[in-house]
């Protein structure tokens, strides 16, 4: 069982039944699945850096990601219909909770002034966004083999149904906010 999984399970799921008084297991807040995304710019259309790319998504994620193509053309952003335009992977069960103990132990410590993650980033149905603009924190990544630095969009889907439950439960997992 994984770490964050084991903590979650003995410590934080024990307080979070006791500050709000759930009557039935399945309304206490959990981590459904987290969403790594990552967008292209024109740059991006090369093989070798999507290759590049690709593969380092596959290290830092644990699966293989799936590539997100255009489905209409925009003249005005140089996009043509089946043009790759992202990537994104969706993370489940001990792999999900492998990458967030990964992320709140050796990768948000890395980042330089980090004064923590912010507590305005919900989206009203208690699910958590933020960005990560290097991927070279990760220390699965080598940097010297890194050809384009692109950041990556991180979505922490929980079923807490608000923003307050979700925010005092991702406190209770570690995610340090402001």
């Amino acid at each position: 069982m994984q770490r964050l999984k084991a903590f979650y399970l003995d410590n934080v799921r024990p307080k979070l039944l006791e500050e709000y008084k759930y009557r039935n297991m399945c309304k206490v807040p959990r981590i459904l699945k987290v969403v790594i995304n990552r967008g292209f710019d024109d740059s991006c259309q090369n093989s070798k850096i999507l290759d590049s790319l690709s593969n380092e998504f596959k290290l830092l994620s644990g699966q293989k990601s799936s590539l997100r193509r255009s489905k209409n053309a925009i003249s005005s952003f140089k996009i043509r219909k089946g043009m790759p335009i992202g990537m994104k992977v969706t993370l489940h069960g001990d792999k999900m909770y492998a990458f967030l103990d990964r992320l709140l132990n050796l990768v948000l410590p890395r980042i330089r002034d980090f004064q923590g993650l912010n507590n305005k980033s919900f989206d009203g149905c208690g699910n958590y966004s933020f960005s990560l603009y290097d991927q070279t924190i990760f220390p699965e990544v080598d940097s010297s083999k890194v050809m384009k630095l692109k950041g990556l969009d991180i979505n922490i889907v929980t079923n807490s149904g608000n923003d307050q439950e979700s925010l005092f439960f991702l406190k209770a997992l570690g995610l340090p906010f402001k």
